[in-house]
């Protein structure tokens, strides 16, 4: 009698093969003069996307597609918040569609070098130390180099989860795919997502002890500087002054600032509420643009 039922491990291997037969129209490597290859996705005709901290100062570039063929590409625009760099092409296909993929704890997960990895885990959105917003934290049990950075990353189903990129310890996390299309038009019109700014430096510090009490609050921001003719300076805010709350909300951490000044800030009041010589105050800034560089 014979056995019809097939080895598990061959179906593993041919469902790799099909996946990744299937991504490799969007896999880009991104050659430029003097510096490491690096790799990028093909994320509409004409744009390349990958990942922004993996190219420094970087203005023209030349992009190879996955079926060999070559593409002179120029700076678009780029966001360190979200970590997105976007590159235009000179006459780049249209990529095949795929769906946007949906990442789940266990679930299995493949990169541009057909690296294969477990989804670690999904968390809620969250805010990078530049101020972007990351739709979903998904970190992946896998290793990746330098060079893979920015490639696409695809579920078991062949979803596009986003493009992988490293954070802190070489963990390997993924910019979803919704973050992703969430900067590419202001990146490709304007070079850039204008988030908001008060023209501080920060610090973070204790609360003194005999305030925590009318503060609140036992941590703090000390402000270490103030940006000339900023929003803080018009508000009257002085270095020395310890920030407790922005927008009624507490803050210990730089970061906490940055999550109250996205895009949408721009152009509002906002209430800062600090200690100052062993006083409580509130003052009102107007959040601006960050500016450019």
């Amino acid at each position: 009698m014979t056995d019809n039922v097939r080895d598990p491990l061959e179906a593993l291997s041919d469902a790799l093969v099909e996946r990744v037969r299937r991504a490799q129209p969007l896999v880009a490597r991104i050659e430029v003069e003097g510096r490491s290859m690096r790799s990028g996705t093909l994320w509409r005709k004409d744009v390349v996307v990958a990942a922004e901290q993996a190219f420094a100062d970087v203005e023209e570039a030349k992009v190879v597609l996955g079926d060999g063929s070559s593409f002179a590409a120029h700076l678009a625009g780029r966001d360190p918040g979200t970590n997105v760099v976007a590159l235009k092409l000179d006459g780049a296909p249209e990529p095949a569609p795929l769906a946007a993929g949906e990442p789940h704890p266990g679930a299995a997960a493949a990169g541009v070098s057909v690296r294969l990895g477990v989804i670690h885990s999904v968390g809620p959105a969250w805010h990078s130390r530049a101020g972007g917003r990351i739709d979903r934290r998904i970190v992946l049990d896998m290793t990746m180099s330098g060079r893979e950075e920015g490639g696409p990353v695809l579920d078991a189903g062949g979803g596009l989860l986003g493009i992988s990129t490293l954070g802190p310890r070489r963990r390997v996390l993924v910019i979803p795919t919704t973050t992703v299309e969430g900067v590419l038009e202001p990146l490709l019109t304007t070079g850039r997502v204008e988030r908001g700014w008060l023209g501080l430096a920060l610090q973070p510090v204790l609360v003194p002890e005999a305030m925590q009490a009318e503060a609140d609050k036992s941590r703090g921001l000390m402000i270490m500087g103030v940006a000339k003719d900023g929003p803080a300076a018009q508000a009257g805010v002085l270095a020395g002054d310890i920030l407790v709350t922005i927008g009624g909300e507490g803050v210990s951490r730089p970061a906490n600032v940055a999550q109250r000044l996205g895009p949408e800030a721009i152009g509002q009041p906002i209430e800062l509420r600090l200690l100052r010589a062993g006083k409580i105050l509130s003052l009102m800034a107007t959040v601006a643009a960050r500016p450019s560089g």
